[in-house]
C-alpha cells in the first residue's frame, strides 16, 4: 500500500505580498483538512494491524469507505 505525505512549505518571508496571500489561504485549507475529525478516524484506523483490523470486520482498503459511509456513497 502507498501512502502520500503532502506538506505545504512556509513561503512567508519571501516573495510578493500577492503570493504571500495565497500562501497563506492554502497553508489555512490545509490546517483545516487536518483538524477534521473524520481524517483523525481514518487515520487512526490505518495504524492499526491487519489482525485488529478483521477484529472491527474491516479490511485497509475500506477504512476510508466505512469512515465517509455516512457521508458519501462509495
Amino acid at each position: 500500500m502507498a501512502f502520500l505525505t503532502a506538506s505545504a512549505s512556509d513561503h512567508t518571508t519571501s516573495g510578493s505580498a500577492f503570493g504571500r496571500f495565497f500562501s497563506a489561504i492554502g497553508n489555512a485549507l490545509v490546517a483545516i483538512g487536518e483538524a477534521n475529525p473524520r481524517l483523525r478516524r481514518v487515520e487512526a484506523l490505518q495504524r492499526l494491524s491487519d489482525e485488529q483490523l478483521a477484529a472491527r470486520g474491516l479490511k485497509r482498503e475500506d477504512i476510508v469507505r466505512h469512515v465517509f459511509r455516512d457521508v458519501f456513497y462509495l
